[in-house]
């Protein structure tokens, strides 16, 4: 007798991409592979696999663009606003879904940690996963291979997932936070959002200025996400109210030289997600 799963919900940002998953949802992991860092703008991705018969649009469909990162793979994002949507596995009759567009709390927790070979310098996996260089060997898979990018002294240089749009910071991080609101999971793809905060003065744009679109939440009074309209890599996001340049720490092509100082927010956090290190945690909003 087959169990039947209630379906789960999951959308973009913006609300205009909305799909629903009938489980079994399996197969959860963190990659670290610098595609998805990018893509997502977070410090890892993390994906859940499920059936695709149980799989369907529910809106959006027609919004969404894709962007070949490989010879072998596609990404998938909103248009509007640049959230990861489903990939379609026809082939192994699969569907991958973003775990942090999925609404509500989920019945599945984390595997392991995938290609933490390319795991970025600022963060530091303290559970008790399993961790695979790369894909898991049974897999019989490797991965793309990305040229290094020089790090120059004084500067902190990143990019989008194309290589479009690129920027150039010459100043230290005002902070850096990782975020567990519910926009920053959908905004970002992810368990949470690792951004940092620089200021203006200090940021520009090498290239591909032109190619950033913006989406800022209707009813927030700053929140907005920027990404390239080629890829939908996550970019940073200029604040001229505030003076300020909030940079999604996956786009990042040289090591930032800080570090998270706590998480926001946990009050919202993912159910799926265990907090396993030490950083200070807060229930909304970091103190002013």
């Amino acid at each position: 007798m087959s169990v039947k799963h209630p379906p789960v919900q999951g959308t973009c940002l913006c609300g205009a991409v909305r799909y629903e998953v009938a489980g079994p949802l399996t197969m959860m992991v963190h990659c670290h592979c610098s595609m998805c860092r990018k893509h997502h703008g977070g410090s890892f991705a993390t994906f859940v696999a499920a059936p695709l018969v149980g799989f369907r649009w529910i809106s959006g469909e027609d919004n969404v663009a894709s962007y070949a990162s490989s010879e072998k793979g596609r990404r998938f994002f909103c248009k509007s606003c640049g959230s990861v949507t489903p990939t379609i596995m026809k082939q192994m009759d699969l569907v991958i879904c973003s775990a942090g567009n999925l609404l509500g709390d989920l019945d599945v927790r984390p595997e392991a940690h995938w290609f933490v070979g390319s795991e970025s310098p600022w963060y530091e996996i303290t559970d008790s996963l399993p961790q695979h260089e790369e894909y898991p060997e049974e897999f019989g898979a490797t991965g793309v291979t990305r040229p290094p990018v020089e790090a120059r002294a004084g500067v902190v240089a990143g990019r989008c997932l194309c290589n479009a749009v690129a920027y150039e910071i010459s100043g230290p991080p005002i902070r850096m936070m990782n975020c567990h609101c519910t926009r920053c999971r959908r905004g970002r793809s992810s368990a949470h959002a690792t951004n940092l905060f620089y200021k203006l003065d200090d940021f520009q744009f090498v290239r591909g200025a032109d190619d950033v679109v913006i989406y800022k939440v209707p009813d927030a009074k700053f929140f907005a996400v920027a990404f390239c309209r080629h890829c939908g890599g996550a970019v940073p996001r200029i604040s001229s109210e505030r003076g300020a340049v909030v940079v999604p720490a996956g786009s990042l092509d040289t090591d930032p030289g800080t570090r998270p100082q706590a998480h926001i927010y946990v009050n919202h956090k993912a159910n799926w997600f265990d907090i396993s290190d030490t950083l200070p945690r807060f229930p909304e909003g970091p103190p002013l």
